[in-house]
């Protein structure tokens, strides 16, 4: 929190120009923000199509947001504009105030009780007060905005799985079904009142004063046999939900009311977006399994595979695994960059990385994923940006900080960061070359 210069001429000194920065919602407003009265209007399904928020309403909050924190978050900005970096600016990454969402009383509850978070509706509105707000605050620092990171996580995990460690960590898909519309539509109507309040170009070479994307957790999947008909269902069922549902709706302004990847309704007002962020790690293989009822999940992940392997081991296809047990796929982040293709948008990949604590793999990984994007790039692909997951190592949410990602290892007593060294050399090799050189392809590619 306090060491963000050291961090930003470690950035600097590894050839780095861009730099996605997280705003944290309770920061600037701890306290509850629903009394600050606002109209919107909804559409034939019941969608909220339009919320007014007026200079009046950027004035209450003005009143109640935490000014220490807004002007804590202008001097983490201008560290990085003064050093170059074009700054990419999120506005939600899984947490939400404990006024907006309660996961331990909502779920001992049964779901009864507590702030349900994007469960509600009102959380939508309330979503949106805060983005207008920071475009408000910040549209003078920055041109790139992103609403959220990996929404698709906060359902999946969230709301169609047990005990998986993001809140509530339940199994209700006619839930998750409202969550996911709830994220998309605040998707589209932050992007509305962040294109309305910043109207400063930032940066001279901005083409607009505020591009607003998505963040997209994308994981190509793949069926565990390909000739039998329910395992291929299963796998374009998981596909259309996981990597698509988002996509349609905020590009195509089709959205997937039954989360089938065929119950489409068309509604104009959600197509509102300008960018796509590619999260990448690995992929997943899929069988069918028999739903619960009438539930739209019939997908399940195979295990020693994608996300569901063995850590520090061989996956059951032979391919080194991560610390996490996650497989090493370098050709999926191939194929997550066509899904996204098929959108016409520019797109960056704003996450990719490795949790490998003896730092192993890691050289491998970074070289093999770039040298990916730069396929997809020859054969048409509208790349513009690759950022590695990530600078320090970060906490892992539900693995706290056992997982360890940096490029710098931090010890979490001293604060000090020390380089990974094979890993910061790659990764200097490929800024200062602008791309992954013949030495680093016959080291690692061609043996």
């Amino acid at each position: 929190y306090e060491l963000y210069e050291k961090d930003h001429e470690i950035a600097k000194g590894l050839g780095l120009n861009a730099y996605r920065l997280g705003i944290e919602w309770s920061r600037i407003f701890p306290c509850p923000t629903t009394h600050i009265q606002v109209d919107y209007f909804k559409d034939g399904y019941g969608l909220i199509k339009e919320v007014k928020i007026t200079k009046d309403t950027i004035d209450a909050l003005d009143e109640i947001a935490n000014h220490k924190e807004v002007e804590y978050y202008r001097k983490v900005i201008l560290s990085l504009r003064e050093k170059g970096f074009k700054v990419i600016l999120n506005l939600h990454h899984f947490t939400n105030p404990i006024w907006i969402h309660d996961p331990i009383t909502v779920r001992e509850s049964g779901l009864k009780k507590g702030p349900m978070g994007w469960a509600s509706e009102g959380t939508i509105i309330e979503f949106v007060k805060f983005a207008a707000y920071i475009a408000h605050k910040f549209g003078d620092l920055v041109d790139m905005w992103s609403t959220f990171n990996e929404p698709m996580i906060v359902v999946d995990r969230g709301y169609l799985a047990h005990n998986s460690g993001f809140p509530p960590g339940i199994f209700n898909p006619e839930l998750a079904k409202k969550v996911a519309t709830n994220l998309i539509v605040a998707h589209s109507r932050a992007y509305d009142v962040i294109k309305k309040f910043d109207k400063v170009k930032a940066y001279k070479d901005s083409k607009e004063s505020a591009s607003v994307g998505i963040i997209n957790n994308i994981i190509p999947f793949y069926p565990r046999n390909p000739n039998d008909s329910k395992d291929v269902k299963a796998t374009e069922r998981y596909d259309a939900f996981y990597n698509r549902m988002f996509l349609e709706a905020i590009n195509n302004g089709k959205l997937d009311t039954q989360m089938d990847g065929e119950s489409y309704v068309e509604v104009k007002h959600l197509k509102k977006n300008d960018w796509l962020g590619v999260n990448y790690y690995t992929r997943d293989l899929v069988k069918y399994k028999e739903p619960k009822e009438d539930s739209p999940v019939i997908f399940e992940k195979v295990e020693g595979y994608g996300r569901l392997s063995k850590p520090n081991s061989i996956s059951k296809d032979g391919l080194p695994t991560s610390d996490f047990g996650w497989e090493v796929y370098p050709s999926g982040l191939y194929d997550a960059i066509f899904i996204n293709m098929e959108y016409n948008k520019p797109i960056y990949i704003t996450e990719n990385g490795i949790a490998d604590a003896k730092d192993v793999l890691r050289p491998y990984y970074i070289v093999s994923h770039i040298a990916e994007v730069e396929r997809a790039i020859e054969n048409g692909a509208k790349v513009y940006g690759y950022l590695h997951w990530a600078l320090m190592d970060n906490y892992e949410w539900a693995s706290g900080f056992r997982m360890r990602f940096g490029l710098y290892e931090v010890d979490l007593k001293s604060k000090e960061r020390r380089p990974r060294k094979r890993s910061v050399q790659v990764f200097k090799e490929i800024t200062q070359n602008n791309g992954v050189t013949e030495k680093l392809r016959k080291e690692f590619l061609e043996n």
